[in-house]
């Protein structure tokens, strides 16, 4: 008799390996659309940074690194880069003369706003080719990742030259 080996979806370094390599066509996938949006790029850690002020306008650089999970002159070099790019732009805050507020720029949106096309185009042209109940089980996979990955990213958060921060 020989042992039941473990099916394939309940396997999960099976599923973290398929996870790998779907991620690395991702990459790919992102890096294209990244070339196609501009010439030059932003870095992964402004990028976050973009995504982040996109997020949540109006957030000040302590609570920017504190999202990032990133020392203060970590992010504050980061927003220099994108003030001289035209990204973001800080301003004065309301409520405090003591903080800055971080604003995406007409420009920064329409980065994101090309950026974010250019990558579900690429998204959509590999997804349509599939069938319809394969993508419906992608779906609630990726639903299931996404809670998973939000319950454990309090415990180890990337740090904005995205890295694994973990605790001692």
């Amino acid at each position: 008799m020989g042992v039941n080996p473990t099916p394939p979806g309940r396997n999960p370094h099976g599923a973290a390996r398929t996870a790998g390599e779907v991620i690395e066509l991702l990459e790919v996938l992102w890096e294209r659309g990244r070339e196609a949006v501009s010439p030059a790029p932003v870095s992964p850690s402004q990028l976050r940074v973009l995504y982040c002020v996109d997020r949540d306008e109006g957030i000040n650089l302590r609570a920017l690194g504190e999202a990032l999970g990133s020392a203060p002159s970590s992010v504050s070099r980061l927003c220099d880069r994108l003030e001289a790019i035209g990204f973001v732009e800080r301003v004065p805050s309301p409520t405090s003369r003591r903080e800055l507020e971080l604003h995406l720029t007409a420009r920064g949106r329409s980065y994101l706003s090309s950026l974010r096309e250019q990558r579900e185009q690429a998204l959509f042209a590999v997804l349509s080719s599939m069938p319809q109940r394969e993508r419906d089980a992608l779906l609630k996979g990726l639903r299931g990742f996404l809670d998973a990955a939000e319950t454990r990213s309090s415990s180890f958060p990337l740090a904005a030259d995205d890295t694994a921060v973990r605790p001692a």
